[in-house]
């Protein structure tokens, strides 16, 4: 079965449009894979339980979510397309795997809260990446720091159980993944730019890698909006 190429006579805004449109696609699947799986698992109570209430196969979830991301980011130039693809999709379920407890402990109501308001800010912060001529190379950085600032202070609170540090990790957490939303957004139309017209394995290992990296972006920002607007169930 070939894979169709594209015309080489596009013009760079009409090739980063069709990119763009390939990487916003596969994000959509990735969190419909990610959002169904969940709900399917937290709606089977022994299934919940069986997964969530064994910290070594939580554990195993949480290491091999972590070996896909890096194998997608480190070694997708040699990937097929269809394995690609299929790893992101791997990723995204059992992703789904793991935050099917959030069913068991936010109401369903602060979940949709939460993802409506998720939502709205992801599009306006990706559309502000898209029309932006302001070059955010440098905001790149500093939120770069801040999200290690994050993983810092959530391994410290650990130990500490402070719910104060908690709610300023969240604030902070926002602000950070809405802000990567519009750099990594405007990082993926330069990308997009430049594309290789004439090589269709090349797209659409780019797209899948830009999907995994809107998905974390979306699925980042949702969590830290739901620490902070969604009571647990009692």
């Amino acid at each position: 079965m070939q894979t169709r190429a594209y015309s080489p006579s596009r013009s760079a805004a009409s090739v980063s449009g069709i990119f763009m449109g390939h990487v916003y696609r596969w994000m959509t699947i990735g969190l419909g894979v990610t959002a169904f799986t969940a709900y399917a698992v937290a709606s089977t109570p022994s299934l919940a339980w069986a997964l969530l209430g064994n910290s070594l196969i939580m554990i195993a979830l949480i290491i091999a979510q972590i070996g896909l991301v890096v194998a997608l980011s480190a070694a997708i130039h040699k990937f097929s397309s269809g394995t690609a693809t299929g790893v992101f999709l791997l990723y995204a379920l059992l992703n789904g795997l793991t935050l099917s407890s959030i069913f068991l402990v936010y109401p369903i109501g602060s979940i949709a809260n939460a993802f409506l308001t998720c939502t709205g800010m992801f599009l306006a912060m990706s559309v502000y990446g898209t029309v932006t001529k302001r070059d955010l190379t440098g905001m790149g950085s500093f939120l770069f720091m801040g999200l290690i600032g994050i993983l810092i202070a959530s391994i410290v609170n650990i130990f500490l159980a402070s719910s104060m540090l908690d709610f300023v990790i969240s604030c902070v957490g926002v602000i950070v993944f809405t802000g990567l939303t519009a750099y990594d957004t405007q990082k993926l139309r330069q990308f997009g730019d430049a594309a290789p017209l004439d090589d269709a394995t090349a797209i659409r290992r780019g797209a899948i890698l830009g999907a995994l990296t809107l998905y974390l972006d979306f699925i980042n920002l949702f969590l830290m909006l739901l620490r902070l607007f969604g009571g647990n169930r009692d």
